[in-house]
């Protein structure tokens, strides 16, 4: 059974009190006529005031150019939010620390890091998940590698053992009848040495995010070849990329989650729309990507699968059993009780 832990000490004793202030004396407006976005119905804000907000994020993540989107726009505005992004690139435990604790009040990152650090009790409500996609398997042909069946008894090349497509890829493969453990040997490399390691016969497959991932496989002239993502198969309508917001500030002040959210599906739905403004924005915020290339990835996203409610609650409460089969939850951790525990309905 899952038993949540108490939350990490704060970093610091000393509390944001400004920003709490403000947060507290938001307008209850947030709740005035309904908008259908996306598929959902939600209250349109109409405060007479913007509501402070912090949101951390890592601003080269490609696939997070819908919230450039909603800042440049003014979809955050429009909600009723004032929101200053933080770039961060800190680890995952000391990202989520800095949510509960009140450092920044919301966070954006991969379920596939966020299962376990959660586990452990952080203060830290997942509101919606926002796209599918962004995490790449590809094999090297020269190493006779052109299936998954093929890398059995092979060696994949990762950026760390505890990368979102590590884990990913431990639990794909062991659907698919390959022992993550025993059948598969996982090397770590610099992200930039990856392809190298595959030239040189030390590896025989790569496993790693996009846009790396996906450069390699372009750049490549043909010499890898693309052999599973996270929306392939069962997962196609699976998010990757979730939202956190701070547990206080969601039990205090729900409009205000709620407005932070539904900013973050209607830039999603924007973007969708338009794909072209949208690589232009955020080439504002990048240096290692083209508007072109922004454009292909885009096409290898998901952007329309953005769950909220129950069908966010469901994909938690899938990834956490398999999770758990891998052995990185616990094995006494109830996957449906965790699900329930580490999200929040806000629209």
């Amino acid at each position: 059974m899952f038993h949540a832990k108490k939350s990490p000490p704060p970093i610091s004793d000393a509390p944001d009190r400004t920003r709490r202030a403000l947060l507290a004396a938001a307008p209850a407006a947030l709740a005035a006529p309904l908008l259908g976005v996306g598929g959902y119905a939600w209250a349109q804000a109409a405060p007479r005031k913007l509501t402070p907000l912090s949101f951390a994020w890592n601003q080269t993540s490609f696939c997070l150019t819908p919230i450039a989107v909603a800042k440049e726009t003014g979809i955050f505005e429009k909600n009723g939010l004032d929101v200053s992004l933080i770039n961060y690139a800190g680890s995952t435990d000391q990202l989520l620390e800095s949510i509960a604790t009140g450092k920044s009040d919301a966070a954006v990152g991969m379920i596939f890091r966020w299962l376990k650090p959660l586990e452990a009790g952080f203060d830290v409500k997942v509101v919606a998940g926002l796209h599918g996609g962004c995490v790449r398997l590809i094999g090297y042909k020269p190493a006779s590698i052109a299936r998954i069946e093929d890398l059995r008894g092979k060696t994949i090349g990762v950026p760390d053992l505890g990368a979102p497509a590590t884990h990913f890829f431990s639990v794909y493969l062991k659907k698919r009848g390959i022992d993550p453990e025993k059948e598969v040997t996982w090397r770590v490399y610099q992200r930039d040495l990856l392809g190298l390691a595959a030239e040189k016969g030390e590896i025989h497959a790569i496993a790693d995010n996009d846009p790396m991932a996906f450069k390699i496989e372009r750049d490549s002239k043909g010499q890898f070849v693309e052999l599973a993502t996270n929306i392939h198969g069962e997962y196609h309508d699976k998010s990757c990329c979730v939202v956190g917001i701070n547990g206080n500030l969601v039990r205090t002040n729900k409009p205000v989650a709620a407005a932070l959210t539904r900013s973050l599906v209607e830039a999603y739905d924007w973007t969708a729309r338009n794909i072209e403004e949208s690589a232009k924005i955020f080439l504002k915020y990048t240096t290692n990507m083209t508007l072109a290339e922004l454009k292909e990835l885009y096409a290898t996203l998901n952007l329309h699968h953005h769950p909220i409610g129950t069908d966010l609650r469901d994909e938690l409460a899938d990834y956490a059993r398999d999770f758990k089969q891998l052995g990185v939850l616990k094995a006494s951790t109830d996957p449906v009780k965790y699900a329930d525990h580490i999200f929040v309905k806000v629209l």
